[in-house]
């Protein structure tokens, strides 16, 4: 159950709340069955068709308080996988929210150096033009630039 667990906190894929969806369908089909048991046996009982020996209508009777108690436990078994369904959904969409954050953050970091070389691509005058060690200069404020934001985003737990 806990690997079951670890998985599911993993997952970005809908797997889990697929084969939950399948044991909701069962749990339908065996939900309507029960009702319609029900309504055959209830008017069993309650029909004056043939003559009822008080066995049969003892065992009858607890034939329809089986049934009952088998359809109140259908409908548990329901709510509860609606329930863990609506969990594994929004365990899920955190996960995939976790990566979106991660993303925009890498996005953020690559086009940092993009901003600071396209500026310096300009046809205008700029600091530095003329300096024999321009490109190290630009190259390493980039660089600094990009690590500083990363510490920044790695302490706000971005990352």
């Amino acid at each position: 159950m806990e690997d079951e667990r670890a998985r599911l906190q993993r997952s970005l894929r809908n797997e889990e709340v697929l084969e939950l969806l399948k044991h909701q369908k069962s749990l339908v089909y065996f939900t309507t069955g029960l009702k319609s048991n029900e309504l055959t046996l209830d008017r069993l009982q309650s029909s004056h068709l043939f003559e009822k020996y008080p066995e049969d209508q003892e065992l009858l009777a607890d034939v329809l308080t089986e049934i009952q108690q088998a359809l109140e436990m259908a409908s548990i078994s329901e709510n509860i996988l609606s329930q863990m369904m609506d969990a594994f959904a929004s365990i899920i969409s955190n996960n995939l929210n976790v990566v979106m954050k991660f993303l925009a953050s890498m996005t953020i970091l690559l086009s940092l150096p993009s901003l600071v070389a396209s500026i310096y691509g300009m046809n205008v005058g700029l600091p530095l033009q003329q300096h024999p060690q321009a490109f190290v200069f630009v190259m390493g404020l980039s660089l600094a630039i990009s690590i500083v934001v990363a510490i920044i985003f790695w302490r706000k737990d971005w990352f």
